[in-house]
């Protein structure tokens, strides 16, 4: 496994070591041990699974309190997935960064907690896998910041999106309200 940091102190990309032959591909998806020497650290709670179709857009989401951590990856389909730092005080504060995730590259994304994230599906539908550590899903935690927010200036890639009315109303970064503290 090959571990990418990015511009985003804490975001990282995983490359897990994909082996393919004529019957098809093995990879290790997680492994305990390897993921915590790479800084990508538990306690693991709960892991999910969702199904988008093409243009669908969710986020920006974060937790606080009770900030969880996001372990990342497309099992079927391609979606490009982003992390933005919300941490006031925080040196790269509003910053965000993207890649594509898809079934071809198997790459995972770390978002840890004091970041949000979210995702616009590229292919006609997208399974999108994550593996939250640190904290459940607390719906009194939850917290979302708007995806188009000027300030931010997420580049994403597709013209002709979908979002729900909660994250299309979401707050401009400047307004949020319980972003957590850079704890520097």
């Amino acid at each position: 496994m090959k571990v990418v940091p990015t511009d985003l102190p804490g975001v990282l990309v995983v490359e897990p070591a994909v082996y393919r032959d004529e019957r098809g591909f093995f990879l290790e998806q997680f492994q305990l041990k390897r993921y915590e020497d790479a800084g990508i650290e538990g306690p693991w709670t709960q892991e999910n699974l969702s199904r988008s179709r093409k243009g669908t857009l969710r986020g920006l989401h974060f937790q606080e309190p009770n900030a969880q951590g996001k372990l990342v990856m497309v099992v079927a389909g391609a979606v490009f997935d982003v992390a933005v730092d919300i941490r006031r005080g925080s040196p790269t504060f509003g910053n965000w960064f993207g890649c594509e995730l898809n079934d071809e590259n198997r790459h995972q994304l770390w978002v840890p907690p004091g970041f949000a994230h979210g995702f616009v599906t590229l292919s006609d539908t997208a399974d999108f896998f994550y593996k939250c550590a640190r904290s459940f899903y607390d719906p009194a935690s939850e917290g979302v910041v708007r995806y188009n927010d000027p300030a931010i200036g997420i580049q994403w890639p597709l013209d002709e999106i979908s979002v729900n009315d909660r994250d299309g109303a979401a707050p401009l970064l400047e307004n949020a309200e319980n972003l957590p503290a850079f704890q520097g």
